[in-house]
Order: structure tokens, then sequence, then C-alpha cells
């Protein structure tokens, strides 16, 4: 997808259109604003493309997901790629936030691209009191964006930008990028 090599074992989430997963990466990408500076966190991280996209213009990318599969597959596309300021997680996502967030110095971007049913209340929790500065939320059911768009918005987030995808053409399904911005920079 783009200039990545990717392999994605079947018992793990693609997106299924690779000329659209590539401009939703493209589009990830831009709206990070990244200047080689950066710690970002990726949430629900799966083989990890959006964190290889972030990689080549952050200091470092952190990506968690639940599936074990899939983060040792996210460990092998960083390697093939040759990116070495990834790491990667495997577990419960609002537990491993918490953890893997401890030694660092700050983080400056959050990207979330959970599963269909959207943040779960403890992650939705623990995001929302980290303040990340900048967060990018990809998703693909408009129910439970329009839920997790409105609890961060209430927990001080401004949402920025959307922009809808036609992952699935000639369907109603549709994949959305969000952009919001939020509270000052603390330190994790």
């Amino acid at each position: 997808i783009g200039h990545l090599q990717l392999a994605f074992p079947v018992d793990t989430f693609m997106q299924v259109n690779p000329p659209v997963a590539h401009r939703l990466y493209k589009t990830v990408l831009e709206w990070a604003e990244l200047t080689g500076e950066e710690i970002a966190l990726d949430l629900y991280c799966g083989t990890g493309p959006i964190a290889l996209y972030l990689a080549g213009r952050a200091k470092l990318v952190v990506g968690i997901d639940e599936n074990i599969r899939a983060v040792n597959t996210a460990k092998e596309n960083a390697r093939r790629n040759g990116y070495h300021n990834c790491r990667f997680f495997a577990g419960d996502v609002a537990e491993k936030i918490k953890e893997v967030s401890a030694p660092l110095s700050r983080l400056d971007l959050c990207v979330v691209n959970p599963p269909r049913k959207g943040l779960s209340p403890e992650a939705f929790t623990t995001l929302n009191a980290m303040k990340i500065p900048r967060v990018i939320y990809v998703s693909c059911d408009p129910e439970t964006l329009a839920r997790d768009l409105d609890r961060l918005c209430q927990g001080g987030y401004t949402l920025r930008r959307v922009q809808p995808l036609d992952m699935f053409p000639q369907t109603e399904q549709v994949e959305t990028v969000a952009l919001l911005t939020g509270g000052e920079r603390k330190s994790v």
C-alpha cells in the first residue's frame, strides 16, 4: 500500500480497498503535521500501516493492539520496511496506554482506529485524561464515531476536520478520518 510492503495474515484486519486505504493513510499523515520530533501513539494499530506511515516523519511511534498476531506482524512489517523507530505492544488498549506511555516524556499525537464498536469506556477515559494535543480518529462506523467525537469534545477537544472516504463503493459504508485538537501538552 503506497510505499509500504505489508503482510496481512488471514486472522488480522486489513483495509480491503488498497487505493482508498493509501488515501486514508496519506490523510492521517498529512493531518498529523509531523516535523520529526514528535512521539505518536497508534491505538488499535493492527498490522501497523498507519504507524509505519507516521514513522517516516516521527521521532517515535508506539502501536497498541489487542490481537497479538497483528502486533507480531506489525513488528515484522516495521523490519520489512526499515523502520526502527516503532514499538508495538499487545494487550488491552486501555491498560497498555498507561503502561507504555509512563516512561515517555510526552505524547504529541494519538491516532485511534478502533473496531466498529468504537472506543471502550476505559480506553476513552484514559485517552481523554491524557490530553494529547492532536488526536486523529479513524472510524468505519458513523454512529460510534459521532458518539466518541461528542465525548471527546465534551472532554475539552475541538473537532477541526472530518473527511469521509468511500472504502466500499456503491454501499452505504464509509471510512471517516477526524482531526481533534485539545488541551495543553502534558507530560505523561
